[in-house]
């Protein structure tokens, strides 16, 4: 039964934060842990060089996570949270349009759901500092011990997401039609083309064809400051 809910889903990376959060994560936690630069550049290069060579991004975020095999789920977070002071103390770090977009659908009451392949460690304080409603994301396995395995449940990636995005709007009762996305790459597809009113991010090429076609609104990449409200939980 449709409730009256409205949803904003929105993608993370390059939508709402001016970076790819996994990759600066990786570079952040790979420094505190005394790399100087040349680990990050072999891991990252790798899942660089795996992209470009055609491998499946699904299989890439898989990968990604494969690095923190063994690692304390307790932490990472606790990186996480250094990862994201850090962020906030970059002179533009944040993307203007995706957070007056945010802004918006909390003033209007609506629920704001992150959407991302990244994961909890970087996205919890993300959300917690924007007021997010719920984080739909990668979510690592761990061991009775609490260590990741190196697997993940599924990977927060394209029809994935599409899936994620559409089981939240059963369970809150939402109407499609009446919810909204935003999204900066192709991969976001898949979930903006269920919300009756999708928004890009930025210039990708492919993304902003379909917009053309489907006159979908298309918002520039233009970076700001952090903002300073600060909610203390995720809802």
């Amino acid at each position: 039964m449709v409730t009256g809910v409205t949803i904003a889903f929105f993608d993370v990376d390059e939508t709402l934060v001016d970076t790819k959060s996994m990759f600066d994560f990786l570079r952040f936690h790979l420094a505190v842990c005394g790399d100087d630069g040349s680990r990050y550049d072999e891991q990252a290069g790798a899942l660089r060089r795996a992209a470009a060579s055609g491998v499946p991004r699904s299989e890439i975020n898989r990968a990604y996570y494969r690095l923190f095999t063994g690692a304390g789920w307790a932490d990472l977070r606790a990186a996480g949270e250094r990862w994201y002071a850090d962020l906030l103390t970059r002179p533009e770090p944040f993307l203007a349009e995706g957070l007056a977009a945010l802004r918006f659908h909390q003033a209007a009451g609506h629920v704001v759901a992150l959407v991302s392949g990244s994961f909890r460690v970087c996205l919890d304080p993300v959300a917690a500092h924007l007021g997010a409603d719920v984080v739909l994301c990668t979510e690592p396995l761990l061991d009775a011990a609490g260590r990741l395995t190196g697997e993940v449940a599924v990977p927060m990636i394209g029809d994935h997401k599409r899936s994620a995005v559409l089981d939240l709007i059963a369970a809150r009762g939402a109407d499609p039609a009446a919810c909204y996305g935003y999204g900066d790459h192709s991969s976001d597809l898949a979930f903006l083309a269920e919300v009756g009113n999708p928004t890009v991010i930025g210039g990708d090429p492919e993304l902003t064809a379909v917009a053309e076609r489907e006159g979908w609104p298309v918002r520039p990449a233009t970076t700001c400051a952090a903002p300073n409200h600060v909610s203390s939980q995720i809802r």
